[in-house]
Order: C-alpha cells, then structure tokens, then sequence
C-alpha cells in the first residue's frame, strides 16, 4: 500500500484579474486534478483557495509515490513475427531491438483478431514529489487566459508576474522550479499588514497561518460570505437595507484579501437623480453596495469594501 501525504500548492502574484479570479480557481483545481489521474495518483479529496494576489490548491491524502504497475506495448501479429520456417522476421527483431530486450523475451497476447506480440515492462512507478512541478506547469499553462505577460527577464508567461512559489508534500518542501521561480515553504500576507514570508510548515496548517498574523482570508467562499455578512450587519446598525447584487459581491471578493465594510454618504441633494442611475453608478464604477430605507427608498448612503482594517476608518 502506497504512503499519502497533504500536498499545497500556492501561485503568489501580482494582483490577478477581479472579474476571472473565480473562473482561474476552478479551472486551475479542475487542470490539476486532471493531471492526477492523469498521473495515476490517488487521492481523497481537494481544496481550492484564491485572493486577489494568490491561487492555490491542498490536495489530502495524495499518494506519495505512482503504483507499480504492468505497462504493455504490442508489436506486431504472431503471423507477421514468424515466417514460414519458424524464423523470427525483421518485424519481430525490430520491436524486440526498440524495447531493449531479446526477441526470446517477448511475450504474446491472444485477442479476438489474432495473436500478437508483446513486451511486458513491470513499472515501479515515480515519487510524486519529482512529478509535481511539471503537473503544476501543465495545469497552469491550462488556464482559460485569454492574454499572458512576461516579467524580468525570464521567458516564462502567467496572466500576472509571478512572485512566489509554495510546493509542500507533508512536511517537505518541492525545491523546484515552476514559472521561473524556485518552490519553497514560504507564503506571504497581506500586502500591508503583514508583507514579509511566512513559513507553512505542514498543508493543513495553511488557512489557519494565512488567517494570523497574515491578515489574508484564502477562501472565496468564506470571504464573500464575510462581505456579505458585513454588509447586512453594517446597514442593519443604521436601520437600512442593503442591494446586494450577486457579481458585485463576487467582484469585490475578488478585489479583496481581509475585508471591512466602511459606512459612507453623499449629499442628499443627488436623491434627484433617478435611483436607477444612481446604483447603477455605485455598483458598476464605485464597486459600492447602495442603501435603501424600510420603504424601499434609496437614502444617501452606501457601503464600501476596505483591503485594509484601518485606525481611522
């Protein structure tokens, strides 16, 4: 039975694109998890994660290492291998000569159609940690991107510069290369409240790390969920109710790593302005949450969406 241990996976970059950053973690889970079967590794289940300036995967209870296996390559028919005279042919000592072995140590395989030929190759299979970074490589070359930069001087291309590389098998770090950058156990925080690296010493400890005294919510699920919940009770204090418009709350979830609902206010005066041109001004170019009375009545107020949780709000 073949050992597993918790994998994580982290791209850290430049600011990814609000409006893609749910798409880019699916199709980054959906991308390497296909590499994995593709692999033939097994595993329990995935988690994905994604900010503003990260993507990331935790893959538990991975197979450390490919299982042997029987790989067999078929050449050509018993009848096209023999001749006449019980003489192996050209065919036969050609395939044998390709696999490296002696034509005597082939073996053969009956099927509906004829006998063939074959070689049978016992595979004692990789160590997943030596598959990893191309697995990465591939899962990531597959993203949906529609334009990719390049940075410094390397030749590499990712939707965004690329700043940091985590690859973790158990307690081990993956010291390869991905994307031009060298894998490590080191993720980063908030871009100011907690810039410097941060050590992840096992993949299960991940969130919790990012969380404190990183200051950087990983999920999506559970930063839109904060927003939103945020929202409600922030509008609720002043005994209004909030529009919340679903793409709305997914783009400032996107736009965000740790956030805070801020309560602020225009001049009454504009309520003259029709209260369809008004949110539509507030949720498209403000990225602001509008808010309505009991009544059903646009007030001059509005919530916004800090990345900061700042002294004087």
């Amino acid at each position: 039975m073949v050992d597993k241990k918790d994998l994580l996976v982290e791209i850290g970059t430049e600011e990814l694109p609000p409006q893609a950053l749910s798409r880019l973690e699916q199709a980054f889970q959906q991308n390497f998890v296909n590499q994995l079967v593709q692999h033939k590794l097994e595993f329990e289940s995935v988690e994905s994660f994604a900010t503003p300036r990260r993507l990331a995967l935790r893959i538990n209870s991975l197979d450390i290492a490919q299982q042997p296996r029987i790989d067999v390559r078929r050449g050509p028919s018993l009848k096209a291998a023999i001749d006449s005279a019980g003489n192996y042919t050209k065919a036969a000592l050609g395939f044998a000569r390709s696999c490296g072995v002696d034509v005597e140590d082939l073996g053969r395989e009956e099927t509906p159609k004829g006998v063939w030929i074959i070689y049978e190759h016992k595979n004692e299979g990789d160590n997943t940690a030596s598959l990893i970074p191309s697995m990465v490589e591939s899962a990531l070359s597959a993203l949906p991107i529609q334009k990719r930069m390049r940075w410094g001087d390397l030749d590499t291309e990712f939707v965004r510069p690329v700043h940091w590389i985590l690859l973790l098998l158990g307690d081990q770090p993956i010291e390869s290369t991905v994307l031009g950058i060298k894998g490590s156990q080191y993720t980063r925080g908030h871009r100011f409240h907690h810039p410097n690296s941060i050590e992840i010493r096992l993949p299960s400890e991940y969130e919790s790390k990012l969380r404190k005294p990183g200051m950087v919510e990983p999920s999506f699920v559970l930063r839109r969920k904060r927003i939103n919940d945020q929202v409600i009770d922030t509008a609720s204090k002043i005994g209004a109710v909030p529009v919340l418009d679903s793409s709305l709350l997914d783009e400032v979830t996107s736009l965000t790593e740790w956030p805070v609902s801020v309560l602020g206010s225009f001049e009454e005066e504009f309520l003259d302005v029709p209260a369809e041109a008004l949110i539509e001004t507030m949720q498209k170019n403000q990225k602001y949450f509008p808010l309505r009375n009991k009544n059903n009545k646009l007030l001059p107020k509005f919530i916004t969406i800090s990345n900061i949780e700042s002294r004087d709000p």
